[in-house]
Formats: structure tokens, C-alpha cells, sequence
């Protein structure tokens, strides 16, 4: 890569330009509230899974206030498969918390942001940035990758951000179109960049990326986690989700036992579920999504 780091800006801004998606929370038309829903849908999940579930949350919810006028329990039940729907009442919460702190509308800055139930530095830098047009390093796993190969040299960024990742991150964000670069990275890491198999000859910046003009060394830092999903507590939480998810009102423990046999694994997710606030316990050994 050359001295000047800048000289990043404008064939990844010119790439974007051209390769970017066509996705409804992105252009002109998208309120902060369709970026912040976004954010919170595609934290762990790919776009795809994402897409009908945010159009029909949006059609139900358009704005903070609808959400927060609804029981947190319809907010899991319209979740759906997304996974991990502890995000389903945290975005409940933080949507509660916008009505009664910032008048319904979706706080622009980061401090306003990050107070919010749910929303850590990631987010709250996401959503200055793409909803408000903030000056913000927006350092999703795809960001971090992107600039772990093109500066550092190394195939993959360390497991957690580091200081000196986020001095640089900070520093290459340009003066001008600081959230059109922050998303233009993000998607030259989710579609090029990727993490396993990455289209170097695609990418914009291949001369220049300091871990493609080296031969690609392969990354020796610690273990990387993987993401394990057969016969996992999570998996059993799932399942137990889905059945409340189809029911009309609570079901019974009979129901629960059906969706998954062995018991001690099923008692231990279904405690979990509970302790989470996505289940509550009804009369008569029933179980609900909360109200």
C-alpha cells in the first residue's frame, strides 16, 4: 500500500459506486429508524435471512413509537428465525426508551445512541453514520477484515478490537463521505473480502493491499471461534422458540418435550429462555412469550 493512506478513498468509493446493493435500509429513502432496525437484524445474520423479515417488521413498526405501543412479546414472535432473539427485546427496549428520552425520533448523536438499552459502540457508530451522515469508524467484522489485509497484512483482524485498530480506522475515515466510505467498506468485505475464499482479482484494491502483494500468508494468531449449531443449547432454545412463535397464546410442557426429548438439556435451555425474558411461565405448567 502506498504512504498515503488516502489513496484507498477513491477506488473503494468508485467500486462502491458500482457494486453496490440496492437494499431498503440504504438510499435517501431510509429513515434512522429503518437504520437502526437494520443494524440490530443483521448483527450475526446474513442479508438475505434479513430482507422479508425487515420488510415486515417495518410494514407493522414504521416508527419507535408503534414498536414501543406493542407487548415486547409480539417483538420475538415477528423476529422469527433471525436467531439470537435476546435483539428482539433489546430493539424493544431501546425503542421504549426513544419515546420517552428523545420525543420518538431516533437520537443522531453517538452518546445519545450508545445510552440506549441494546445498542453498543458498533451501533451507535453505524447508525450516526449511515442515518445522520456522522464522522464515525464504523468497525463491523467486515471492516475489520478489509483493513486487517489491505494495511496490517494479515489475513484475519484479532479476535477482539484492538487500540491500534480503531486509531487506524479513525484515521482513514475521509473528511468527506465518511458514511458512503464507511458502508463502501463493509461491502467490499461482505462480497469481495471475504473470509474464506476472497475474490482478489475483483477487488479495487488488490495492488495495494499489503496482505494480497505479499503471497496471502496465512493467519497465525489465536484460535479463531467457529460457530457450532448442531445439538448446541442454541439449537434447543431455538426450537422451544419456535414452537411458542406458532402458537396462539401459551402451550403447555407436553408441547416443549415434543420439540426436544432429552430433558436435561431441555430443561437447562428452556431456564435460559426464561432467565432471558423471551419465555414466561404461565398457569398450570404453561409457557408464553412474554406479554
Amino acid at each position: 500500500m502506498g504512504d498515503d493512506m488516502s489513496d484507498l478513498h477513491e477506488p473503494i468509493l468508485r467500486w462502491y459506486d458500482e457494486h453496490a446493493r440496492d437494499l431498503p435500509w440504504r438510499g435517501p429513502g431510509a429513515t434512522p429508524w429503518a437504520v437502526m432496525v437494520s443494524e440490530f437484524m443483521l448483527q450475526q445474520t446474513p442479508v438475505a435471512r434479513v430482507l422479508p423479515v425487515f420488510e415486515s417488521w417495518m410494514s407493522t413498526w414504521p416508527t419507535p413509537a408503534a414498536l414501543a405501543g406493542s407487548p415486547s412479546g409480539e417483538a420475538v414472535r415477528a423476529w422469527g428465525r433471525l436467531g439470537y432473539p435476546r435483539r428482539a427485546l433489546r430493539l424493544h427496549a431501546a425503542a421504549l426508551a426513544i419515546v420517552e428520552r428523545h420525543a420518538g425520533e431516533v437520537p443522531a448523536s453517538y452518546d445519545d445512541l450508545i445510552a440506549l438499552p441494546g445498542v453498543g459502540d458498533y451501533t451507535a457508530s453505524a447508525i450516526a453514520s449511515f442515518a445522520f451522515g456522522g464522522r464515525h469508524a464504523v468497525l463491523d467484522t467486515n471492516v475489520r477484515r478489509v483493513f486487517a489485509r489491505a494495511v496490517a497484512g494479515g489475513e484475519f483482524p484479532a479476535p477482539a478490537v484492538t487500540k491500534a485498530e480503531r486509531v487506524l480506522a479513525e484515521s482513514l475515515v475521509p473528511e468527506e463521505q465518511p458514511a458512503t466510505w464507511a458502508v463502501a467498506v463493509m461491502e467490499l468485505g461482505a462480497l469481495v473480502c471475504t473470509a474464506a475464499n476472497p475474490s482478489c482479482p475483483q477487488c479495487p484494491i488488490q495492488d495495494q493491499c499489503a496482505w494480497n502483494t505479499s503471497g496471502r500468508p496465512a493467519y497465525d494468531g489465536p484460535p479463531r471461534r467457529g460457530q457450532a449449531w448442531a445439538g448446541t443449547d442454541r439449537m434447543v432454545r431455538g426450537r422451544l422458540m419456535a414452537v411458542l412463535r406458532d402458537a396462539e397464546g401459551s402451550v403447555s410442557r407436553d408441547r416443549l418435550e415434543a420439540a426436544w426429548s432429552e430433558p436435561v438439556q431441555r430443561e437447562r435451555a428452556l431456564k435460559s429462555l426464561i432467565a432471558d425474558g423471551l419465555l414466561v411461565e404461565t398457569a398450570g405448567d404453561r409457557y408464553a412469550l412474554p406479554g
